[in-house]
């Protein structure tokens, strides 16, 4: 079976330019876990999820350092902990959005994007077609629905 048969066509999206305060609202009110991103062209810059926006309100750990002769040489990466800062700060979802997206093609099969969530950990993937245009959305409760029927 393929993708397109068994896609969420009509997706609720926010542009890179929304509000994160807009991206919960989206989420609370539909009962999603993620909206994909979208530039201004229509094509997938990136996804907010749930986890976005909890990891925003939470604590964000300091790398170790050690101070010798007046320098500091850092035990963690102080480059991923500026990351983490500037997507705890962000206003707009451009800002607090995951920028690598896997997504798959309306062609591709059912089991490939089963494998793509399993083996990446992601609970949803968006459809493009070869534009990297947004055409739909898969979740994991697709490809169970998919799976396993409810005549079981």
């Amino acid at each position: 079976m393929q993708i397109k048969e068994i896609m969420t066509t009509d997706v609720i999206t926010v542009s890179t330019s929304d509000s994160v305060e807009q991206c919960a609202k989206l989420l609370q009110e539909n009962n999603i876990s993620g909206l994909p991103v979208l530039d201004e062209s229509g094509k997938v810059a990136g996804m907010v999820t749930e986890g976005d926006l909890i990891r925003r309100a939470s604590r964000i750990k300091t790398p170790g350092y050690l101070e010798i002769l007046g320098g500091l040489i850092y035990l963690g990466s102080p480059k991923k902990f500026v990351e983490e800062l500037q997507r705890a700060m962000s206003l707009e979802a451009g800002q607090l959005m995951s920028k690598n997206v896997i997504s798959v093609k309306p062609e591709e099969s059912v089991e490939k994007a089963a494998t793509l969530m399993v083996e990446n950990s992601i609970n949803r993937l968006p459809v493009v077609d070869d534009n990297n245009k947004l055409v739909g959305i898969v979740s994991r409760r697709d490809i169970m629905s998919c799976l396993y029927s409810k005549d079981i």
